[in-house]
C-alpha cells in the first residue's frame, strides 16, 4: 500500500509531508505555549496540526519499511548500508515517536490553555499548574521532535546522495 505512486517510490514523496509538518507543530505549538497574544489566532491551526503532523509522520514511516523492503528484495542493500539504513530508520522511530507525543500534548493545549479573556474548552481543570506544565512540556518537546525530524532528513539524505 506504501510501495509506488505512478511508478516512483513513496517515501522521497511522503518524507516531504513530515519535514513540513513536524517543525511547522513545534513552532506553532511553542508560539502558543509563550506568547499568549497569539493563542485566539492559532488555536485551532494547533489543533490541526496536532491531528495532521503524526499521520504524516506514519505515513513516512511506513513508506520508509516499503521501500527498505522493495530495496532488499532486489539485493541493493549491503551489509554497510543496512546499518546507515537502520541508523535512519531509527531515526525515523523517534521523530514518529516526539511528534506523536508533541500533538498529544499540543491538544492538551488546545483545551486547557485558553486564550487571554477566554475560557479553556476542556473547563477549570487543572488551576494554572496544568496550562504552566502543558506549557513547558511543548517547548521541550518541540526541541525534541525537530532534532529528530532534522536528523532522520539528514541520514537518509547522506545514505542518498553521498553514500553514508
Amino acid at each position: 500500500m506504501f510501495e509506488e505512486i505512478s511508478g516512483l517510490p513513496m517515501h522521497p514523496l511522503l518524507v516531504h509531508a513530515a519535514v513540513v509538518f513536524v517543525p511547522l507543530l513545534a513552532l506553532v505549538a511553542v508560539g502558543y505555549a509563550v506568547v499568549p497574544k497569539v493563542r485566539p489566532h492559532t488555536r485551532w491551526v494547533l489543533g490541526a496540526l496536532a491531528i495532521v503532523t503524526p499521520g504524516a509522520a506514519l505515513f513516512a514511516k511506513l513508506s520508509g519499511n516499503a521501500f527498505y523492503d522493495r530495496l532488499n528484495k532486489r539485493g541493493a542493500i549491503s551489509a554497510e548500508y543496512f546499518d546507515r539504513l537502520q541508523a535512519h530508520a531509527d531515526f525515523g522511530n523517534y521523530t514518529l515517536i516526539a511528534s506523536a507525543v508533541l500533538a498529544l500534548v499540543a491538544i492538551g493545549l488546545v483545551l486547557f490553555v485558553p486564550p487571554p479573556g477566554g475560557v479553556a474548552v476542556g473547563g477549570g481543570a487543572g488551576g494554572k499548574v496544568l496550562p504552566l506544565a502543558l506549557s513547558g512540556l511543548a517547548v521541550v518537546l518541540a526541541i525534541v521532535a525537530v532534532y529528530y525530524v532534522v536528523r532522520t532528513g539528514d541520514s537518509g539524505a547522506k545514505a542518498v546522495w553521498e553514500g553514508q
